[in-house]
């Protein structure tokens, strides 16, 4: 198996665009705000989820891999 560490700011960083995608598109499906609110919010949040997910795969992926402990 592939372990990799991260900081706790690189998990704040990568739970932070979950929550981004998923409000993001919460809002697009959701009925509480006006169409073109919810539309307008829906997309950014989206879009910013989606934008900053990209350099934080890259840096997890570029991270080294831990050893395995046999």
């Amino acid at each position: 198996m592939l372990e990799k560490s991260f900081t706790i700011p690189e998990l704040i960083l990568i739970a932070g665009t979950r929550v981004a995608l998923g409000a993001g598109m919460g809002l697009l499906i959701g009925e509480k705000l006006g169409r073109d609110a919810r539309k307008g919010a829906g997309l950014a949040l989206l879009a910013v989820g989606a934008l900053s997910t990209i350099p934080l795969v890259m840096g997890v992926l570029g991270k080294p891999q831990i050893a395995e402990k046999r």
